[in-house]
């Protein structure tokens, strides 16, 4: 279905659950090192529940290398500091979506390498603040799946 990207995540719950948006929605999910976490924590197979095993998950050891096996079109950033409305694009089966780590987000070195329109932010009050990273994965997620009217196909 889909590609859900999570460039060096540092919180095991957020993990976990984004594990279980994974399974539920046929995405696949990738892992950039360094984690902030070892697969083994608690608090993320807590989160994840007995979800890891329906869940295609992939581990890279650095961006560059998980970036190479997509179309640079159709993959897009997801930042608090991006221009372009998360409901703009039409979404394809097999896009991907890159989140920052929790604490900061996708740098400007990572930014540089995406077009403007292909750097999506969800609306929010606060500037300098930012939702919870399993929260816009599952927000980024639906809406591109109710694009393609929840098909799996």
């Amino acid at each position: 279905m889909f590609h859900i990207i999570l460039f060096q995540p540092e919180i095991p719950p957020n993990t976990g659950n984004i594990i279980r948006l994974c399974a539920n929605t046929g995405s696949s999910l990738h892992l950039i090192e360094p984690l902030g976490f070892v697969l083994e924590d608690k608090q993320l197979k807590r989160a994840g529940l007995d979800y890891h095993s329906l869940a295609k998950v992939t581990i890279h050891p650095d961006l560059t290398s998980c970036l190479q096996q997509f179309n640079a079109s159709r993959l897009f950033a997801l930042s608090a500091k991006g221009t372009t409305l998360y409901t703009t694009p039409t979404f394809k089966a097999g896009d991907a979506f890159l989140f920052g780590p929790e604490t900061r987000g996708l740098g400007s070195e990572i930014l540089k390498h995406f077009s403007p329109s292909n750097i999506l932010r969800l609306p929010q009050l606060t500037i300098d603040r930012s939702l919870n990273l399993a929260n816009t994965a599952a927000i980024m997620c639906y809406e591109a799946w109710r694009q393609l009217s929840f098909s799996t196909t």
